[in-house]
């Protein structure tokens, strides 16, 4: 009895061991493929990391169902930065070291991710954000950070003519976030820019109106912009908060078109003040048509809404999308560049993602085919949506595309 005993360590790590792996094609696999994301599951953007997480628990599901990847499970381990910077470095230096994930998805923010794609140069694991657009943030942190996203100053360059024309523009007003790191970039340097460029009069140029992230009152800025009587006026903000400053336009009857960013999407903004018209750019939007995006919001929306802490009436985010989309990719690299996922490729694995990544061209997104430019931003379709009425409609389409790569 006593050699039995003994012996079962050696016994069971040879049963782990065994258990582990498989064979594959003749290649040795793990059984497991660990991915991580970084989410805001709390914090101010914690609606959009809460629906990220079902959102990646679908995928992981769906994935499993049809059999995992080349025979192994898929097991992404998320975490919940708050939408803080540091919070979201620190998680992708856990997810990388401790948990020895093959890639990251996330973090969230532009805030975040310039603090976080430095670390996963040092950690050399592929991190690719879900909704960063501030200009530059992935270009400055190469080879390892990628955004499918698309930069907000190219999406500007086709969102402010149609709002010009759409709607008479001659004049606008500027209101934005000062301390989220987008919607400060999109207020005071990319549209004024695209503004100007277009020949339309910023009313309070020299005085730039501004909050922060988490403020309940806006009244005095609105009182200011109702004053400049603009013909539209410019929101730079997540829709959480951009929703406050449409709801005080409304209360003092500032009934302007509105311009945004991509942040703007959703559609809660469009029940603040149905009144006012929204124009914004998105790569997705839950009410799309065709194929592809029509299963994924069927499939979606049910899970959303039985998620408790997120709204009854809640519909997939373009972050949504866009993350399912970055974990979709991750698993078209695993199974076409030979990852093994087992702990003694760890960083040969990583080094294919990457690879696979930046000489990705025609994946089949949501929207239509993903690419990834020489900065590491997406190379996909774009649309123009006008929200009004409780509803996003399509004014024009686009296409981040780059020279050298193919178009969408």
């Amino acid at each position: 009895m006593s050699r039995i005993k003994s012996n079962l360590p050696r016994v069971l790590g040879t049963v782990a061991a065994v258990t582990l792996s498989a064979m594959i094609g003749g290649q040795a696999v793990a059984q497991e493929i660990a991915i991580g994301a970084v989410v805001p599951s709390s914090g101010p953007f914690a609606e959009w990391g809460r629906s990220n997480t079902v959102t990646l628990k679908m995928l992981e599901q769906q994935t499993n169902d049809a059999g995992g990847i080349n025979g192994a499970k898929l097991k992404i381990t998320i975490l919940d930065d708050a939408a803080k910077p540091a919070q979201a470095a620190s998680s992708l230096r856990k997810l990388a070291g401790d948990e020895k994930v093959l890639a990251v998805a996330g973090p969230l923010t532009s805030s975040a991710a310039e603090v976080t794609f430095p670390v996963a140069n040092e950690m050399k694991v592929v991190s690719t954000s879900q909704a960063s657009s501030k200009p530059g943030v992935a270009k400055l942190n190469r080879p390892w950070a990628f955004r499918n996203t698309i930069d907000e100053g190219v999406l500007a360059k086709t969102t402010v003519p149609f709002y010009k024309k759409a709607f008479n523009i001659k004049t606008v007003a500027v209101i934005f976030d000062a301390k989220d790191a987008t919607a400060s970039t999109v207020g005071k340097v990319i549209m004024p820019a695209v503004l100007k460029a277009n020949d339309i009069i910023i009313a309070n140029e020299n005085d730039l109106l501004s909050f922060n992230t988490g403020d309940l009152d806006v009244s005095a800025q609105v009182t200011k912009l109702k004053a400049l009587n603009p013909d539209g006026v410019v929101v730079s903000a997540d829709y959480s908060q951009a929703i406050t400053v449409l709801r005080e336009m409304k209360r003092q009857g500032l009934i302007k078109p509105v311009v945004g960013a991509t942040q703007l999407i959703s559609s809660a903004i469009l029940k603040a003040a149905p009144e006012i018209p929204v124009i914004a750019p998105a790569t997705f939007y839950a009410t799309m048509t065709g194929p592809a995006p029509e299963k994924f919001t069927a499939t979606l929306t049910p899970l959303l809404r039985k998620e408790s802490g997120l709204p009854k009436d809640i519909e997939p985010s373009m972050y949504d999308a866009n993350i399912y989309e970055i974990v979709s990719m991750y698993i078209d690299a695993i199974k076409k560049t030979g990852v093994t996922g087992k702990p003694a490729d760890l960083e040969a694995d990583r080094t294919k993602i990457r690879d696979h990544l930046a000489k990705l061209e025609g994946f089949a997104g949501l929207g239509g085919p993903i690419g990834f430019n020489d900065d590491g931003d997406a190379i996909k379709a774009f649309y123009v949506l006008q929200g009004q009425n409780g509803a996003w409609d399509t004014k024009v389409k686009g296409c981040s595309s780059a020279p050298g790569h193919p178009a969408c």
